[in-house]
């Protein structure tokens, strides 16, 4: 086996995006599930953000997932029927409740922090499920689409066609990855790293770690906001589950399976996540026992994931090759 570049793998990623459609058409899926895919595997990278890269576990990033989602739908339904205004507005939802609520949390370790942000996750989810006149409660926000985009020239239909949608996903999801590579290889994110692998020895280095870690937090929640927009805008629904703390499991599964320290290690346990319960869910309606017993089994056997498997295959080429 030929060792596989960083570059490599990154052509190979976006290589297999650009023509997902086709084919996950070909193996059985659809163009649908490729969507789903690209959405929930941003929402995965969002939290690996501050997961793999800051070491610090948040249990509660389905509340900005879900604040995203409801602030599209509501700002398209009550107020201006604007794909791109609607995603402004539940972006910055997200994220204007992640940096409030951070700055009460951030001193914050370990389960202590991660308990916390399931509170507070769970404080919107019920406000969600309670609202029913303006969030539909348990039924959901319906009467309302996602709607064309309108470049002056042109329109691009969003709603009709599949495929289209797609890849206005794919861009948004191209300038998302890009912004997060760009933040990760700059000097914050290498601080980001150094306060992983020793928050001790970085404090004594005069670094503001809890500053760091706020940033670090808010980052990450700006990016699973806008996972969240487009959740909502590709079921043209949301309901309070998006909100609820079993979604940011999921999220920490989909990091796990990939492989946390990887860059592109949650969007494969994202893309593994949602195919297997896809095709497990078609089959009989006890999927979750499968797919937590294939978790289980990753867990124990793979604890690096599905990317560690591949970096240990090439450290094992590499080490013969020299030999």
């Amino acid at each position: 086996m030929t060792r596989l570049e960083k570059p490599a793998l990154t052509a190979f990623v976006w290589l297999a995006l650009l023509t997902m459609p086709w084919w996950m058409n070909a193996i059985g899926g659809y163009t649908e599930l490729a969507s789903r895919v690209l959405v929930l595997g941003l929402a995965a990278m969002a939290l690996n953000f501050l997961l793999g890269y800051t070491g610090v576990l948040s249990f509660g990033h389905a509340a900005y997932f879900g604040l995203g989602a409801y602030g599209v739908g509501m700002m398209i339904k009550f107020v201006v029927p604007s794909t791109p205004l609607g995603m402004l507005v539940g972006v910055a939802t997200g994220t204007v409740a992640a940096a409030v609520l951070g700055l009460l949390i951030v001193k914050l370790r370990g389960v202590y922090f991660a308990m916390v942000t399931i509170a507070f996750g769970q404080v919107f989810y019920f406000i969600a499920f309670r609202w029913n006149s303006v969030t539909g409660g348990d039924d959901g926000l319906t009467g309302w689409k996602r709607q064309a985009l309108d470049l002056g020239f042109t329109q691009v239909d969003l709603l009709g066609n599949d495929r289209a949608f797609y890849y206005f996903l794919l861009f948004v999801f191209a300038l998302a990855v890009g912004a997060m590579a760009l933040i990760l290889r700059s000097p914050f994110g290498r601080t980001l790293v150094a306060i992983r692998e020793n928050e001790r020895r970085a404090r004594f280095l005069g670094i503001p770690v809890e500053r760091h870690i706020w940033l670090s937090f808010v980052i990450s929640c700006f990016f699973v906001s806008l996972a969240g927009t487009l959740y909502a805008l590709l079921n043209n629904f949301v309901d309070p589950r998006a909100l609820r703390w079993d979604q940011s499991g999921n999220f920490v599964i989909m990091a796990v399976l990939g492989g946390m320290r990887s860059f592109w290690g949650p969007l494969v346990g994202a893309a593994i996540f949602v195919v297997l319960q896809d095709y497990v869910s078609s089959h009989t309606e006890n999927w979750m026992s499968f797919v937590g017993l294939f978790f289980v089994l990753v867990v124990l056997f793979f604890p690096r994931g599905v990317m560690g498997i591949l970096a240990r295959r090439r450290a094992t080429d590499a080490t013969k090759e020299g030999a």
